[in-house]
């Protein structure tokens, strides 16, 4: 019985060490959260309102037309955007908005857009975890704006990159 009692206690002291070190990360990543959103959300100037790949730069644009809302679900019915393919014009913008299931982000393909598309997409998507590619949105309510202000007009593959595999993915077409 007493070795029992001595291995729990050994497995609690070794757990609560554990849990002390994932709350000192959470912080360190909570804390570089908002330093990285400013830069990707300026409008204005020099290097952290640019957006720099193979393709080139850009500077954000805004939405000047309307805003179309995609949702971002999760459910007994499979995983989804819905609606999943939309169509736009240019200057228009996308509105992902988490509902259930997460987490969920939006992605595109530099393969699935337009040719020369890349860097003013990039520029122009809110809250980026990398080139092309959102943060992952984990609350309902939570939502990723996209403008397609200054983008070729054309055929945009999107996804959500948890979700793939299950057929999460859309099209959106900037007319």
């Amino acid at each position: 019985m007493r070795f029992y009692a001595y291995a729990f206690a050994a497995s609690a002291l070794v757990l609560g060490a554990c849990g002390g070190g994932d709350n000192k990360a959470a912080d360190t990543s909570a804390a570089a959260a908002p330093a990285a959103t400013p830069d990707t959300t300026a409008a204005a100037t020099a290097a952290p309102a640019t957006s720099t790949t193979a393709a080139g730069t850009a500077t954000a644009a805004p939405i000047t037309g309307n805003t179309v809302e995609v949702k971002m679900i999760g459910d007994a019915q499979g995983y989804r955007f819905d609606p999943a393919n939309v169509t736009i014009k240019k200057g228009d913008g996308v509105k992902f908005t988490m509902v259930s299931g997460g987490p969920h982000n939006v992605a595109f393909d530099p393969a699935g857009i337009p040719a020369g598309a890349d860097a003013q997409l990039d520029a122009n998507m809110s809250d980026k975890m990398a080139e092309l590619s959102s943060n992952m949105k984990t609350n309902p309510g939570d939502a990723i704006t996209v403008s397609f202000a200054n983008v070729p007009a054309g055929t945009y593959n999107y996804h959500c990159t948890p979700h793939l595999a299950m057929g999460m993915k859309g099209t959106i077409t900037v007319q």
